[in-house]
């Protein structure tokens, strides 16, 4: 079974034992003043599984990397993880419509993750390894990072949220304004209806005997009694909107 280990690599035993054939969670191993630290690279948004790293430390202070030239290799990692944070800062204050909110919050989330990993796995190192000066230097950058990407990640989520009530409060206004203009359209069918109703009826070539009817009288008689019905109506109308 191949190791993740570097076969040119002396390191302790106990270290192939306790690596599988996966990175893992990030972490620190410690054993007879050997530190192998497993690590992983800055997340991406288009990388669909984490990429690791395995940086080595003998006890006269040596490091090696499994991509790199050691300890400059480590403070290259530390760095790219507080460059990524900086521009999704700058994303952030930018951001003014959900969508790029969004794009921020998918990429911060992970990256909140990863670099809490970054700083615990350095903090349990320098525990260790309490007089390496480059430890405590990288575990303070790294807690620098990781407390700025929590932040961001905050910042990004309190955005998109904001940015999603106010649609809603925009989408309930709109539909407000629509129920209203529709409730005016029915009470003012609900005026005309009755009128129209009976002018269809007299516009009709069928004789009904009030054509041989030549007062005025009649006709403004007609034209109350279709407002009234009309009114009735309109009446009903808004009754059953405001229960």
């Amino acid at each position: 079974m191949k190791s993740l280990i570097p076969s040119q690599w002396q390191v302790p035993q106990v270290f192939h034992e306790r690596l599988g054939q996966r990175y893992g969670r990030a972490r620190a191993m410690t054993h007879e003043g050997h530190l192998l630290l497993i690590l992983y690279r800055v997340p991406s948004t288009d990388a669909t599984e984490r990429s690791g790293l395995l940086f080595w430390r003998t006890p006269n202070g040596e490091w090696k990397s499994t991509d790199g030239s050691g300890i400059a290799h480590l403070r290259t990692l530390v760095e790219s993880y507080g460059h990524l944070v900086e521009a999704l800062e700058a994303k952030v204050d930018a951001a003014t419509v959900a969508q790029q909110f969004y794009d921020v919050l998918k990429l911060a989330n992970p990256l909140k993750r990863s670099a809490t990993q970054l700083h615990q796995t350095l903090q349990s190192a320098r525990e260790s390894i309490p007089n390496d000066r480059d430890l405590i230097d990288l575990r303070d950058a790294a807690g620098d990072t990781a407390r700025a990407a929590e932040l961001i990640n905050d910042e990004a989520r309190i955005g998109l949220d904001f940015e999603t009530a106010s649609a809603s409060e925009e989408q309930n206004r709109l539909s407000s304004r629509l129920a209203r203009a529709s409730q005016r359209l029915n009470m003012i069918a609900a005026i005309f209806l009755p009128l129209t109703a009976i002018a269809s009826v007299f516009g009709m070539n069928v004789p009904s005997g009030l054509e041989a009817l030549h007062q005025p009288i009649f006709f403004w008689i007609i034209l109350a009694f279709g407002l009234a019905w009309g009114f009735i109506l309109r009446g009903q109308v808004h009754g059953d909107a405001t229960r």
